[in-house]
């Protein structure tokens, strides 16, 4: 039979060797040789480095490659289509380099490892045989580097399910969400062995999953004298690389209708470990390979292979907010938003802007985001400063939208459901590992939330014994498990957005809000704010909102604002820096925020008299306000607390249940809104605390912190004094019974 006759592809091999040769020698970056302190050729520089150990890891970009070449379509398209090979062939190449290099501290130190030992040691007894010496070490034992490929940036990031046949190996880039990461383990790649009966230490290169070990020494020594030596493995002289599989899941919005989400094994190997934690969105790069299954699995599976990403660039495209990376063009913006007088407005504002309205909400949720002040006391007790915050509302006011849009904004964000959630489901569950079928714990939504907001919606519909599952994530922010003989306790520093409906669907105003609410007060104490939005029809307001929808659905964008609304990823920036601050409390303010939290009890002591109970007044509470305090005291970028904090951080507590005391007073009497009717009933709640006789210089202090000038001041003074209700004097205020 005669041979095949070969076919010619258009890959010449010894082409690409030079040009890669000459790229490697040559290419200098424009962008990294002011940094460079030599501002010779960029790769030159870093096997240098390599060299004198000072790095360990080549990543060759293909950006670069293609500038040095100016094409995408020679060299770049063939490692795109053959990566794995040309991996090696790069490896070989930089092995020639190193050769003609000399390193800047040639002895061996401390530092060195045992094979260094043993190759000085070969070298040393065989130096008259020092031509068959480089035969006795494969190439991948001698390496101090790992080699690896950066994709081009254009290149186009793929779902799990549009990756097919045609790409095996291939250098393809997949987006998705990291649902598990494996632990990290040694992975064989050069096995060493001793003779017992020469000496001699025989190397053995691990190419594939599985290897039969040798027994007979094939050394020359062993083979003249027929004494077939025994081998031994060497532990210590083999070389060990880090290995770690990862399963990445396709985002929500690649599944198509009426599929389930498809996984994808990652392999990371060496430094690429450790890169991917549960939770992350990201882009990796690497070569698609299959895989025969080995042992058991493989009666099993029959003729059937398996498929796996060898990873070569991990992008995560959310960072946790100390990991973000700014461009000059951000860092200029920031700079202009911190010397913005309305910097807290306008971050508000810029939270979900096709939503109308809701601007104290809106607020709340920027105050979620930047959060307090984690505090570790001298014995260990941890005290959370992440905010917690409920939305409950009639259905149809954006509750939901709100949730989506933080959870995006976040750089850790999860977004679950109530009634799609079970109490597993959001702490942690036991599963077996398929691979070494021990029993192991898989995180939840709060678990892959750590660090991070997890925003749980239709939070009324979750079952009982469901709920109570985060009580203690909501205040310790831990999960404490006992299940299948596993005894431990996993972080869960999440903060907790819920969104919930009153207990009939709707708010019902003849009965009182704790019974609408039905929430039990051990979960009503945990929440830092609970908001009671309500849906109440007003001619004007309506108008305004129905415009609004109306100019979205036509322009595909919110109408315009005073000022240009922040993108997702600015805010993201300014949280990051404002988070970067830790502000204390001052005696003063420490007084203050007392005051108020007495005031506060007082206040909920006459509410629960009157069954207009809203929410339980605790210590929780006073955490609370602290909370909330630290957090707009970051959002300024100070130091510290001030008075003008706290009452911020009061008003948004007192404005929670605004739409609630609208719709009581309304049942008596239509409440008049005006500068007048305000300062008088700041003034009856001045007179239930102090008394009667009143302190005008107090009284101003109070009025001007609740945003009115002192010409409202005077006409109020000037009406109620003409009406005989008050009698004023220049420095007292009595109120006539």
């Amino acid at each position: 039979m005669a041979a095949l006759l070969p076919i010619d592809i258009g890959v010449r091999y010894d082409e690409d060797i030079e040009s890669l040769q000459t790229f490697l020698t040559n290419f200098k970056d424009t962008s990294m040789s002011a940094m460079d302190v030599d501002g010779g050729p960029k790769y030159m520089n870093m096997i240098q480095r390599v060299l004198d150990r000072e790095q360990s890891v080549i990543t060759l970009e293909l950006d670069d490659l293609a500038a040095f070449e100016d094409s995408v379509d020679r060299t770049v398209a063939h490692i795109n289509k053959n990566t794995k090979h040309y991996v090696d062939i790069a490896c070989t190449i930089i092995d020639e380099v190193l050769k003609t290099l000399t390193p800047t501290n040639p002895d061996i130190g401390y530092k060195d490892s045992v094979l260094d030992v043993i190759i000085s040691q070969r070298r040393i007894r065989d130096s008259n045989r020092a031509s068959d010496l480089d035969e006795q070490f494969p190439p991948a034992l001698v390496r101090r580097y790992e080699l690896f490929f950066k994709p081009l940036t254009n290149s186009k990031a793929f779902a799990v399910r549009e990756v097919h046949g045609a790409q095996l190996g291939h250098l393809v880039t997949l987006r998705g969400i990291v649902t598990r990461v494996s632990d990290v383990k040694p992975f064989l790649q050069v096995n060493t062995y001793s003779c017992d009966a020469c000496g001699h230490e025989i190397f053995q290169e691990i190419k594939q999953r599985q290897f039969t070990p040798l027994t007979e020494c094939p050394s020359q020594e062993c083979k003249s004298n027929n004494s077939k030596g025994k081998l031994y493995m060497q532990t210590r002289a083999s070389k060990f690389i880090a290995f770690q599989e990862v399963k990445l899941q396709e985002l929500t919005d690649q599944v198509p209708v009426g599929h389930i989400p498809r996984t994808m094994n990652l392999h990371l190997y060496g430094d690429r470990c450790r890169q991917l934690t549960p939770g992350d969105i990201a882009n990796v790069s690497g070569v698609f390979l299959p895989m025969p299954y080995t042992g058991f699995r493989a009666l099993r599976a029959g003729l059937l292979t398996d498929t796996y990403l060898d990873v070569q660039y991990v992008h995560r495209l959310k960072k946790q907010y100390d990991e973000i990376a700014m461009t000059p063009e951000d860092e200029a913006y920031l700079e202009q938003l911190k010397s913005d007088p309305n910097v807290y407005s306008h971050l508000a504002r810029s939270i979900a802007p096709e939503i109308y309205g809701h601007d104290d909400v809106k607020k709340s949720l920027l105050l979620l985001l930047v959060g307090g002040v984690n505090k570790t006391v001298g014995d260990g007790m941890k005290i959370r400063g992440d905010i917690n915050i409920c939305l409950m509302g009639d259905p149809g006011v954006a509750k939901s939208q709100l949730l989506k849009f933080i959870a995006k904004v976040a750089p850790r964000g999860v977004y679950t459901t109530g009634r799609g959630s079970s109490g597993v489901g959001l702490t942690a569950a036991v599963m077996r590992e398929p691979v070494t079928d021990e029993m192991i714990l898989e995180g939840g939504a709060l678990v892959l939330a750590d660090n991070g907001i997890c925003c749980i919606d239709e939070f009324d519909k979750m079952d009982e014994s469901d709920r109570t599952a985060i009580h203690e994530v909501m205040e310790q922010q831990t999960i404490s498990i006992s299940k299948a003989g596993i005894n431990t306790t996993l972080n869960a520093r999440a903060s907790i957005l819920a969104a919930a409906n009153p207990l009939y669907g709707r708010y019902n105003t003849r009965i009182s809000p704790t019974q609408n609410i039905n929430l039990p007060a051990a979960l009503l104490s945990r929440f830092d704010i609970l908001y009671l939005i309500l849906d109440k029809p007003s001619d004007e307001m309506d108008r305004l909102l129905a415009e609004h929808v109306t100019y979205v659905h036509r322009y595909n964008k919110p109408p315009k604002m005073d000022f240009k609304p922040l993108e997702a990823n600015m805010i993201r920036h300014y949280v990051a820096l404002a988070r970067a601050k830790r502000p204390v409390l001052t005696p003063a303010v420490s007084e203050y925020i007392t005051s108020a939290y007495v005031s506060l009890r007082r206040q909920y002591k006459l509410d629960e008299q009157n069954d207009q109970q809203f929410t339980y007044a605790s210590a929780r509470t006073l955490l609370g306000i602290i909370r909330m305090a630290q957090a707009l005291a970051r959002i300024r970028l100070s130091d510290s607390v001030e008075p003008i904090d706290v009452d911020e951080a009061l008003r948004l507590i007192d404005v929670s249940k605004s739409s609630l005391e609208d719709d009581t007073n309304r049942r008596d009497i239509r409440q008049d809104r005006t500068p007048l009717s305000a300062i008088y009933n700041l003034v009856k709640e001045m007179t239930r605390e102090e008394g009667p006789e009143l302190s005008i210089n107090e009284l101003r202090r109070r009025v001007l912190q609740r945003g009115f000038t002192e010409a409202n001041l005077e006409e109020a003074l000037r009406e109620y004094s003409q009406l005989d209700i008050w009698q004023v004097t220049s420095s007292r205020l009595v109120v006539v019974q």
